[in-house]
């Protein structure tokens, strides 16, 4: 199938098979490497700093909403590595390339636009809770949006999902797409980009299929490909 660009490159949470996920060393690594773009996750603190980690508490078990910014820099993480804050990311983000932030806190869809809006990076925002998009809609209705999902769902309940949402992406779980889903996706406008693919001979089905983008592990696994 014809892509209208080439193939996107996503590192999932940087280039976490060579260093600790969600860190800035990762993230430098995956744009070594080739990467197009990275993926990372996000929740606030309790003083509204956004900062980059997957689960909702930290090696500690506190909860990341609970803490402020400055107790969770007093804590040192079990990769040995400093949490990062969103900002901190796209500084070191390199001209030309995307980060796509995943929102997982609750109700922190304001404070992630106006960190993205305070820096000249491509951005995009994603995630599975698909209100959170649709209020990041009306909020800041230039950044672009994706909806992230992992169950088959109909065609009529996707598409009221991407009207709900305005959503530009569209984040299936990489063992959901087939052709009817990519035409659904087209038809709409939407961009698909399969997640999250460790392996060759899987990404080359997938561009096959015509995805748009690839968020994997490692995006040595994705050369030669698009």
């Amino acid at each position: 199938m014809h892509r209208a660009q080439p193939l996107e490159r996503i590192a999932h949470r940087g280039a976490k098979r060579e260093l600790p996920e969600n860190t800035i060393p990762a993230f430098r690594r995956a744009f070594e490497r080739g990467a197009h773009a990275i993926e990372l996750d996000v929740h606030a603190t309790r003083d509204g700093v956004v900062v980059v980690h997957h689960d909702p508490d930290l090696s500690s078990r506190r909860a990341i909403a609970g803490m402020t910014w400055r107790e969770v820099q007093g804590l040192e993480p079990a990769s040995g590595v400093a949490v990062p804050r969103l900002a901190d990311v796209l500084a070191i983000t390199p001209p030309g390339k995307t980060v796509y932030v995943e929102i997982k806190g609750d109700r922190i869809e304001g404070a992630v636009a106006t960190v993205i809006g305070e820096s000249s990076t491509r951005c995009a925002v994603h995630s599975f809770d698909h209100d959170a998009i649709a209020r990041l809609r009306a909020i800041a209705p230039q950044i672009p949006r994706g909806i992230l999902f992992d169950e088959r769902a109909s065609a009529e309940t996707m598409r009221r999902r991407i009207e709900a949402t305005g959503a530009r992406d569209l984040w299936p779980r990489r063992d959901l797409i087939d052709d009817a889903l990519m035409a659904l996706a087209h038809e709409a406008g939407a961009r698909v980009i399969a997640w999250t693919v460790n392996s060759t001979s899987e990404a080359q089905t997938l561009v096959a299929l015509g995805v748009d983008g690839v968020c994997t592990d490692d995006v040595r696994l994705l050369d030669d490909l698009g």
